[in-house]
């Protein structure tokens, strides 16, 4: 069970980052130049919602990726807009700019693609699979809260 453990762990890890290269290679078919494959995963989970900094990192994942530096180089191409709070000037929320509507209904195009091409090769059921990877969501989440009594409960068995 150990060694499936383990390699599930490599796996997810295995599988993001794989992700982000064919979002890489997307943007590259579609020469843009201008933004990298993680920033467009952020504008991606963005979508057409107004949101704060930390509502976007809790919707998605971009290891090794720091959000903040990623949101000021997407304002600063023109893919998202800040919008600075009416009660508390210091704090703002983001939005996606025409630009970023663009790109970001260029993506779906492009993943609607990747949906047809799975089909193609009978990868279809992917709510099992899914299920599972919520399971380990929970797991993980609940280790990570419980901490250091976590590692002592596992050290009893």
């Amino acid at each position: 069970m150990k060694n499936y453990y383990l390699e599930t762990v490599g796996l997810v890890e295995r599988l993001h980052r794989l992700f982000l290269e064919v979002i890489k290679c997307e943007l590259d078919s579609m020469k843009v130049e201008d933004i990298n494959n993680v920033q467009a995963l952020v504008l991606y989970n963005l979508g057409g919602e107004q949101i704060s900094i930390g509502e976007l990192t809790t919707r998605g994942c971009y290891l090794g990726s720091n959000v903040s530096y990623n949101l000021k180089k997407m304002v600063q191409n023109g893919y998202v807009e800040q919008v600075t709070s009416k009660h508390d000037r210091r704090s703002f929320t983001i939005k996606l700019s025409p630009k970023g509507m663009t790109l970001c209904k260029k993506i779906d195009a492009a993943l609607d693609r990747h949906v047809e091409a799975l089909q193609n090769e009978n990868i279809t059921d992917l709510s099992e699979f899914v299920s599972t990877l919520k399971k380990f969501e929970v797991f993980w989440r609940d280790a990570s809260m419980q901490r250091g009594r976590f590692s002592l409960n596992m050290k009893k068995k």
